[in-house]
């Protein structure tokens, strides 16, 4: 993942643990956590240990590339074709693989900021998606997420189709909500 910070935050969060347990579990200070969790840096004998201490594995993923860039790029890509149909294929395969995955796994897959994909639409839902599958698995959002560029100035829906109704916003998840994204969850189906 990006940090020390990162790793012990979303392996103790998705482990449901408090700051002090996890302590405990790693035999060190609460403070130690704390510190590390709040971007002091520390070695990977120590982040090793902590993750260990959550009952997860500490995996070193070589990757020039994550889920959500690869998405950005393809989306782009395909804008630039006026195709939406597989733009919106796009999302449907970022939202597959973070379902396919689970704990750190999945958070793994979305650290990095993607580059914008040109559409301001298209990047709020990239990050609306990791956000709602994160949440479902109560991982912390990696920062770039949370960030408000990717906040709509008024609601837009996300229409692929001319014909496609709008969702009246009792359907739309929360996470697309708060960003002025109107959308079914049904959208990101794989058909």
């Amino acid at each position: 993942m990006g940090s020390s910070a990162e790793v012990v935050r979303v392996s103790r969060k998705s482990s449901n643990l408090t700051q002090a347990q996890l302590a405990d579990l790693a035999s060190l200070d609460q403070s130690a956590i704390s510190r590390i969790e709040n971007g002091r840096a520390a070695d990977f004998g120590t982040v090793e240990k902590i993750v260990r201490a959550t009952g997860q594995h500490l995996a070193v993923v070589p990757t020039r590339t994550d889920m959500a860039s690869l998405a950005s790029n393809q989306i782009s890509q395909h804008l630039a074709h006026d195709d939406l149909d597989c733009a919106l294929r796009a999302l449907i395969q970022l939202n597959d693989a973070l379902l396919a995955e689970h704990g750190l796994r999945r958070a793994l897959l979305v650290v990095t900021q993607p580059l914008s994909s040109g559409s301001r639409l298209w990047d709020t839902a990239i990050a609306a998606l990791v956000e709602w599958r994160l949440n479902q698995e109560k991982l912390p959002a990696p920062d770039w997420v949370l960030d408000n560029v990717y906040r709509l100035e008024s609601p837009e829906f996300l229409r692929i189709h001319v014909a496609d109704p709008v969702p009246p916003r009792s359907e739309v998840p929360r996470e697309f909500l708060v960003r002025n994204l109107l959308v079914w969850p049904e959208t990101f189906a794989s058909t």
